[in-house]
């Protein structure tokens, strides 16, 4: 691809193709095609698919009417009407939690939640350096400096094993990144937690309905959050949820992110903690309510479609389908395997991937080694920080990021496509694997 897409971009990239989706076929193995057509499309051959995807985010005529009765009621407000409480509750039992709230989005969830389980001006908190942006910017925001594990190249999560050398007499959480959708290995990322006494605060902002062991992804740690941004499974332009087995420590996330007003069990007299207005409006709550079914619906096919991908994918010599930890399910917000240029003549990986493109696959490398991008930069730079931490500290940990291998693997080597891609009918998903297999037979053509 000629310029790096942000995971967002990527994913409007995607569906750009309009509504020219089929959901007729059932088709049992991969398409194979005549020699004839097997030209690669960027070295002048015919596309493997040559129609759209499904376009995202969607609308339903049958939501109409509820969100006309919400906008007419003018009382759009938390507080004029029991749609964000209804949504509160509704998605709490979706996910087996104790308690949930709502919020302004995903990033507030995680500010809210990180105040609220103590994070503090110069503390420090263990995440993972493959994520959107906004795990690390939630950190900041706090100004404590967001300390990363490595990424396992096997399943582009935190690695358990790397957890402990990061751990320092400030650390004082740890913010494991289900991403894509992808549950983290939590059984020992919990016992590290509890052995050091840390909280644990699952970014869970792209994994609606994740499964670990039994148990939804946002009901593992002390606290879960949520995004409902434009993007997501189940979108509402903006807009998060913060979940938890604790109704207490709900109760004290709703009174931070409600200007600091009493709550529930959390009580005092009118403002009577800090808080900041990180609330969901009522319109949000609405939308959100009625796409519970669809959610559900589309996470099995979703889910259907990317055993098929991984079954025939592994069969391709240099690709390789994530691995899940054991009795796990993903949700698939990306798609992701990764690509060994070796098996494929040293055919680079952006030239495999506009080469994929250009048959009518839409793809990306998705996250990069951000934390080299300046933002934290500016953050050590920064008075406040320089009066949090000693020269020598910021020094260290700046230089302490050559040290992330495995994330610089995931970086270097990871392709991903898109969730509304995984919605499409056999025959379609059939392209994908085929565009795939084009490539790798015409690799060493495509690599001059």
């Amino acid at each position: 691809m000629k310029e790096d897409l942000t995971r967002r971009g990527f994913i409007r990239t995607g569906a750009a193709g309009g509504a020219a989706l089929s959901w007729l076929s059932a088709r049992r193995g991969p398409t194979v095609f005549a020699a004839d057509s097997d030209k690669p499309a960027l070295l002048g051959g015919t596309p493997v698919h040559k129609g759209g995807w499904l376009p995202w985010p969607q609308w339903r005529e049958a939501w109409e009417p509820k969100m006309l009765e919400v906008y007419r009621s003018c009382k759009w407000f938390r507080g004029s009407g029991t749609h964000v409480t209804d949504f509160e509750a509704a998605y709490a039992q979706l996910l087996g939690a104790r308690k949930c709230l709502a919020t302004a989005s995903g990033t507030t969830a995680l500010i809210v939640s990180l105040h609220v389980m103590g994070v503090d001006a110069g503390d420090e908190v263990i995440t993972s350096p493959y994520t959107f942006i906004a795990t690390y910017n939630s950190i900041l925001t706090t100004k404590a400096l967001p300390v990363f594990a490595d990424t396992d190249p096997a399943t582009l999560t935190m690695d358990p094993a790397s957890i402990e050398s990061r751990i320092t007499d400030r650390t004082r959480a740890i913010v494991p990144v289900h991403i894509f959708g992808m549950p983290c290995d939590m059984d020992p990322i919990n016992a590290i937690a509890k052995k050091h006494k840390l909280a644990v605060i699952e970014d869970a902002c792209q994994a609606w309905l994740a499964e670990y062991k039994g148990h939804k992804c946002g009901t593992i740690g002390d606290v879960g959050c949520f995004s409902f941004q434009e993007s997501k499974h189940i979108p509402s332009g903006e807009g998060g949820a913060i979940t938890s087995m604790s109704e207490e420590l709900i109760d004290r996330c709703n009174a931070f992110h409600n200007c600091g007003r009493s709550i529930g069990s959390f009580k005092g007299k009118g403002s009577f903690t800090r808080g900041n207005n990180y609330r969901m409006m009522q319109p949000q709550a609405m939308l959100l309510l009625q796409q519970f079914e669809k959610l559900q619906k589309e996470t099995a096919i979703r889910r259907e479609t990317a055993d098929y991908l991984t079954a025939n994918l592994s069969k391709i010599p240099g690709i390789t389908p994530v691995r899940l930890p054991e009795n796990s399910r993903a949700v698939w917000h990306l798609y992701a395997f990764r690509y060994d240029a070796a098996q494929f003549n040293r055919l680079s990986r952006d030239r495999f991937m506009e080469a994929l493109s250009a048959e009518g696959v839409p793809c990306s490398s998705v996250y990069s080694e951000q934390y080299y991008d300046g933002l934290l930069d500016e953050a050590i730079a920064s008075r406040g920080f320089k009066r949090l931490w000693s020269e020598q500290r910021l020094r260290a940990y700046r230089e302490s990021l050559g040290a992330l291998k495995g994330n610089k693997q995931v970086c270097d080597t990871t392709v991903g496509i898109t969730q509304n891609m995984l919605l499409a009918s056999r025959s379609d998903i059939d392209h994908i694997i085929a565009a795939i297999q084009k490539l790798r037979t015409h690799s060493a053509a495509l690599a001059k």
